[in-house]
């Protein structure tokens, strides 16, 4: 048996609205949204009594996904959000866009800032971080060949 894909990543936000309109700025479709709740939610998460608000967000080649997460019960626990890039655990997601400069522009203007600087990596990528809704930490790419 072999891995058929990697489905999505989760991310856990308080504004999901915000954190939707962010990632939709960044070039994300929101393919759907629930509210999650139930026995069954509970026996997978391990939390028991649980109620979740949750919207999918695709990227235009449909490959790849975010699952964003706001927790109406248990309550949140942990906050990692203003963890330093070399801080143990999952910490970001990447994404590959054609224009840096037009992707920033358009993301500051909605909240996001630097992490570091904007670099280039040979004559490959530009590349940087910043901090996008409530402070998560994201990735961009710009492919130079």
């Amino acid at each position: 048996m072999a891995l058929r894909r990697m489905d999505n990543v989760g991310i856990v936000v308080e504004d999901l609205e915000g954190a939707i309109g962010f990632f939709r700025e960044l070039g994300l479709e929101l393919e759907g949204r629930a509210t999650i709740e139930g026995e069954w939610a509970g026996r997978v998460t391990g939390l028991g009594d649980q109620r979740v608000e949750i919207a999918m967000m695709r990227t235009p080649d449909g490959h790849g996904r975010l699952e964003l997460s706001r927790f109406l019960a248990p309550a949140v626990v942990a906050d990692h959000r203003d963890a330093p890039v070399n801080a143990l655990g999952y910490l970001r997601v990447m994404f590959a866009v054609d224009d840096l400069d037009e992707t920033l522009e358009r993301l500051f203007a909605r909240g996001a800032r630097l992490v570091g600087d904007l670099v280039r990596y040979e004559d490959a990528y530009r590349l940087c971080y910043i901090r996008g809704p409530e402070g998560l930490l994201i990735g961009l790419a710009q492919e130079l060949r």
